[in-house]
């Protein structure tokens, strides 16, 4: 019934199916964004005399409480890669949100140590199903023209979730916080079940007809006409080239096929530089860093600083929406990164110094959370989707979401220990040292994927010189 509704209020051939899918599947992502944002104000008033709990949080709970998330996603995305292969994209994403549900609602039942980071752990499951299934069905659902500007309403969302938890978490309480954001994965449940699956899985699973179906409503056109059942026809052309292909095992694909295995490479890397430019930790722990910047020297409270922060960032993901398809992929990235890793350089001078102008380190962070909403944070994941056939994308993803949650729990951990023992100077340093590496690594290795298929890229990736990429990936290894 849906699909003949929706259709006649939109043209013929017309996108806005596309685009009202995509912006309901990015529920999830967003609602993983606020459980982001909800450590920066919530930490400090958590660790505070007048903490909701029934005694102040001890500074060490809070570290596990930001890693815990990213502890589980490690594992998490393993599972959720079995779900979309096994049961769907759309299954998969249904239970993103419940588990974003359980999160909320076990906080609002208990204060206690248990139940934060047992809470936060179970946010895990949301990082995993938000970006293991989101690029995936985004890339799926989405013609070429718009998949860029599709695919960064992912870290849109993210970002939009961060930002509006930065000021919830300055104007209102701790509860009523809580039952806003967990009335967000259920409004999700209760609307994405009229969905549509992706055509490319209902071909996988043999519904031809339904698939049919699904893809004559996301392209606003009649089932009859030859323009839908040429696209499928690509799609099971697609389909039954990798189930012909050489390799039984999409695993061992990786490994044995010399292009793949490249880009599998380039993906791992990239994201180490998508997860390791600071931005993370600035995002999970800004009202910390902005107490200590600003030693009374701001009018802005550290949590409307946090806002500003999270406002930049969303003009950042905007700005990414319109920048991804004309600039390109590599350019964007390599100029994000080349400028994080500026800024972050900064930004640790400043600390080292202990002096200097006060707005210094409030723009340089803005600068970095900007430059990663604009490319450091989507780009990766449109590459991701671009440069693997449809066989091999529920492998790589898992894997790939997989490593960033390591990394993420890692950083998260060690992040205030290593600032309190060394100062935060080192610690943005290092920042801004893996984003400089990055750079010289993007642009000698990482190619265009932009309007390119899955042959073209692989055959920028073979005329390469491997030298350069050795040695690129030889220096990142060294950091």
């Amino acid at each position: 019934m849906l699909k003949y509704t929706v259709k006649k209020y939109c043209s013929e051939g017309s996108k806005v199916n596309q685009i009202v899918i995509a912006t309901l599947m990015v529920l999830p992502v967003f609602s993983y964004g606020t459980a982001v944002g909800w450590m920066s104000p919530m930490g400090p008033r958590l660790m505070s005399l007048d903490t909701p709990a029934d005694e102040p949080v001890h500074a060490d709970v809070v570290s596990w409480m930001a890693s815990a998330a990213y502890l589980v996603g490690t594992p998490a995305v393993f599972l959720f890669g079995y779900v979309v292969d096994n049961y769907g994209r759309k299954v998969a994403l249904m239970l993103t949100s419940f588990s974003m549900a359980s999160c909320w609602a076990l906080k609002l039942y208990s204060t206690d140590t248990w139940a934060l980071i047992t809470a936060r752990a179970i946010v895990g499951l949301g990082v995993s199903g938000s970006y293991v299934v989101t690029p995936l069905y985004i890339k799926e659902i989405s013609e070429d023209s718009i998949r860029g500007t599709l695919g960064s309403l992912v870290v849109l969302s993210q970002n939009m979730g961060n930002l509006v938890v930065y000021l919830m978490g300055e104007y209102l309480s701790y509860h009523a916080i809580l039952w806003i954001l967990l009335a967000v994965p259920l409004v999700h449940l209760l609307v994405f079940t009229s969905m549509p699956e992706t055509p490319s899985y209902l071909l996988k699973c043999g519904k031809v007809e339904e698939a049919r179906n699904a893809l004559a409503w996301l392209r606003c056109r009649d089932i009859t006409e030859a323009s839908v059942d040429s696209e499928l026809q690509l799609l099971l052309l697609e389909l039954e080239q990798n189930k012909s292909g050489k390799m039984s095992s999409a695993l061992k694909t990786l490994v044995s096929d010399r292009a793949t295995f490249r880009a599998f490479r380039i993906t791992l890397i990239i994201t180490l530089a998508r997860e390791l430019c600071g931005c993370v930790a600035v995002l999970h722990f800004a009202s910390l860093i902005f107490s200590e910047a600003s030693e009374g020297s701001w009018v802005l409270t550290p949590n409307q600083q946090a806002a500003i922060l999270g406002a930049v960032q969303l003009v950042g993901s905007v700005t990414a929406s319109g920048l991804v398809e004309r600039a390109g992929r590599k350019l964007l990235l390599g100029t994000t990164c080349f400028v994080s890793g500026i800024a972050m350089c900064a930004l640790g001078a400043w600390f080292y110094a202990s002096s200097g102008a006060s707005w210094l380190p409030v723009a340089a962070l803005c600068l970095c959370i900007y430059c990663d909403a604009a490319g450091l944070q989507p780009v990766p994941f449109v590459i991701m989707t671009e440069m693997f056939s449809f066989q091999l994308r529920g492998t790589v993803t898992p894997i790939v979401i997989s490593f960033a949650c390591a990394l993420v729990s890692v950083e998260l951990r060690v992040f205030q220990p290593l600032a309190h023992s060394a100062g935060l100077y080192l610690v943005f340093w290092l920042f801004s040292a893996v984003c400089l590496v990055s750079t010289v690594y993007i642009a000698l290795a990482v190619p265009e994927t932009r309007m390119r298929s899955i042959d073209e890229i692989y055959a920028d990736l073979a005329g390469k010189k491997e030298t350069k990429e050795k040695d690129c990936e030889a220096a990142v290894t060294r950091l």
